[in-house]
């Protein structure tokens, strides 16, 4: 359909005289009436009803208007709206994140990116981080907050930053300490103190540089862990310490996760270090995303900022 067809049909129906109306659309009648009777041929109805010296609104003219009104303004707003996308104003970003993010980094970095762009629409998706890998590969999330795999590991198509490196601490029912099963000494815990308890783990194919992390700790004590439930989702890990069906190694942050019945301590020797950052498509150039990349660098530990 003509969008100056509709100019006209709303010029008309506002002034209800085909002379007054060529005149404000710097026209001619005829032309004008020609350019009505087309539109009205397309839609196969008519849309006034004439005569010598009236013009009037058909019914169905009267309650189109307001639709042809709405659709004129938003093609007048289109510029803007593509000026809008093209600075990141606007849009959508679908940003994953891995279940330790929502107690550190992403309620970080989201509240910062919202504050300067509060009508770009954050499409949020809880993933693992191989799971993350994969649907930026294919295309199905702009962005992911997760835990940092081996650079061996991550496809050459899938830029990285690291934000945030934090020590492993231990969770630990609180039944344990109380029935001296496990003993802290000075506020942290030796890997003695836990070498023997069961530990509750992601599974690696989920968590691979985690799981490694926690193994790697045990084999530099010249142990392997006793493994005992495994879970994908962080909060799941800590509900089983809360249940007392083991211990768990997690990221400091969790510690912002208060669940009754669990103690988080620090590992007293050399703990591991865990690092999150943000991953993306070396293809995806939309603003939106540029913005958010820029946002994250601001809000990474010094180390990493440029």
């Amino acid at each position: 359909m003509d969008l100056r067809h509709l100019r006209h049909f709303v010029t008309v129906a506002e002034e209800l005289h085909f002379g007054r109306a060529a005149e404000k659309l710097n026209m001619t009648q005829p032309p004008l009436s020609q350019s009505i009777r087309a539109l009205e041929a397309e839609l196969g109805m008519a849309l006034f009803e004439r005569s010598k010296r009236h013009v009037a609104l058909t019914p169905v003219g009267a309650q189109w208007l307001p639709h042809a009104r709405a659709l004129l303004a938003a093609a007048a707003d289109l510029p803007v709206v593509a000026q809008r996308l093209s600075r990141g104003e606007i849009g959508s970003l679908r940003l994953a994140f891995v279940s330790t993010a929502t107690y550190g980094m992403l309620p970080l970095v989201l509240s910062h990116y919202k504050a300067q762009f509060p009508a770009v629409e954050v499409i949020l998706r809880e993933a693992t981080s191989d799971v993350q890998i994969e649907a930026l590969l294919n295309g199905d999330i702009d962005t992911g907050l997760l835990i940092a795999p081996p650079q061996a590991v991550m496809p050459p198509q899938i830029g990285y930053l690291p934000l945030h490196r934090e020590n492993l601490v231990a969770a630990i029912p609180e039944a344990f300490i109380q029935s001296g099963r496990i003993v802290p000494e000075a506020g942290a815990l030796g890997f003695a103190a836990i070498s023997a308890e069961p530990l509750i783990l992601f599974p690696r194919q989920s968590a691979p540089a985690l799981y490694d992390l926690v193994a790697g700790y045990y084999a530099a004590h010249g142990s392997a862990p006793v493994l005992g439930q495994q879970a994908v989702q962080m909060q799941t890990i800590i509900g089983l310490v809360s249940a007392g069906l083991g211990i768990a190694l997690v990221p400091a942050s969790m510690r912002n996760l208060a669940r009754e019945g669990v103690t988080y301590l620090p590992l007293a020797e050399m703990p591991p270090l865990m690092e999150t950052g943000l991953a993306w498509h070396r293809t995806n150039h939309t603003p939106a995303l540029r913005h958010f990349i820029t946002t994250a660098r601001e809000q990474a530990d010094p180390e990493f900022r440029p």
